[in-house]
């Protein structure tokens, strides 16, 4: 039984390392969900030819061929990679590409252009891009980390607390991602997944506990609570991080786009959602209405969070 990944879709990953005159290493990552992996076959240009055959390996989450090939006298600069498939999905492909003079790329293929042209170093700035991008569509494909959000919303009512609230959420979660994926934090992924599951499902209990009126930890101290889950949830950010690792010689750059699209995912998710209720106001629902849909949304969470949890467990012995 697959273990379910809340916070996907992940991109496939495509690593093309120049390791002499026009002779090169690829390592090319297909996700897996569910059992089935992406259907997407990498084309390479027609002069490419393998010096060795093939290897694959499969695991858990995807898919991983490794291969050595030669390219000729001009190797892969200037010519076309193709993702076939691509189109028909809605993955995209980080792809990095060193070259043995030192010079390196980073570039995010999307589905409606599904292929890449072989250049020199795209710099800095496009580096950045990829990971701002790749930030902000992990946290919106994220819908474990957005439940936790929603809930906190939920909970906090004062505009400039949930402010504060989010805030301590955001510091955590930054810790945490940094340190893990830079290698000083060492945790095991499926324990926390299974923890942010439930983070979740206590979070769900504490809006009930709020709707009745009972004292809720979460209520009295919304920001602390929030930073120690963030701590949790940064952990679960950084394994897609780590799956498709940091550009070496842009590693800050990767890490603060990576952080801040994430930031910017959250923020426009805050904004919808507050945006929404405000819109609700405006047809002057009657607070015992408001109070049940609150309540509805908070089983719904918790049935949804508690599904995760098992899950999840379920997942170690699978």
């Amino acid at each position: 039984m697959p273990l379910a990944r809340a916070h996907e879709v992940r991109p496939a990953y495509l690593q093309i390392d120049e390791v002499g005159p026009g002779r090169y290493e690829l390592l090319w990552r297909t996700p897996v969900l569910a059992g089935m992996r992406l259907p997407v076959v990498l084309r390479l240009p027609d002069e490419v030819h393998d010096i060795v055959e093939p290897a694959a390996q499969e695991l858990s989450d995807s898919l991983v061929e490794r291969r050595l090939f030669d390219a000729g006298t001009q190797g892969l600069a200037e010519r076309r990679i193709e993702f076939v498939g691509l189109q028909a999905t809605v993955t995209d492909v980080l792809v990095r590409v060193q070259m043995l003079d030192g010079t390196h790329s980073t570039t995010l293929v999307r589905p409606s252009q599904p292929w890449v042209d072989i250049a020199t170093s795209l710099g800095p700035l496009a580096v950045a891009g990829a990971y701002l991008s790749h930030g902000i569509e992990h946290i919106l494909f994220g819908f474990d980390h957005l439940l936790f959000v929603l809930g906190l919303i939920l909970i906090v009512r004062n505009t400039r607390m949930l402010l504060l609230t989010v805030t301590g959420f955001t510091v955590a979660h930054s810790i945490t991602l940094s340190l893990a994926t830079l290698g000083i934090l060492h945790v095991p992924g499926p324990p926390v997944e299974a923890c942010i599951a439930l983070s979740i499902l206590l979070l769900a209990s504490e809006i009930l506990r709020r709707q009745r009126g009972e004292p809720s930890l979460t209520a009295t101290w919304p920001w602390a609570v929030a930073f120690s889950f963030g701590l949790l949830h940064g952990l679960g950010f950084a394994s897609a991080l780590i799956d498709i690792g940091l550009p070496q010689g842009d590693v800050p750059i990767a890490l603060l786009a990576f952080n801040i699209g994430v930031e910017m995912g959250q923020l426009a998710f805050i904004a919808a959602v507050l945006g929404v209720m405000h819109l609700a106001k405006q047809f002057r629902i009657s607070d015992i209405v408001e109070c049940r849909l609150r309540t509805v949304t908070a089983y719904g969470v918790g049935v949804v969070a508690a599904f995760w949890f098992v899950e999840r467990l379920a997942g170690f012995w699978a």
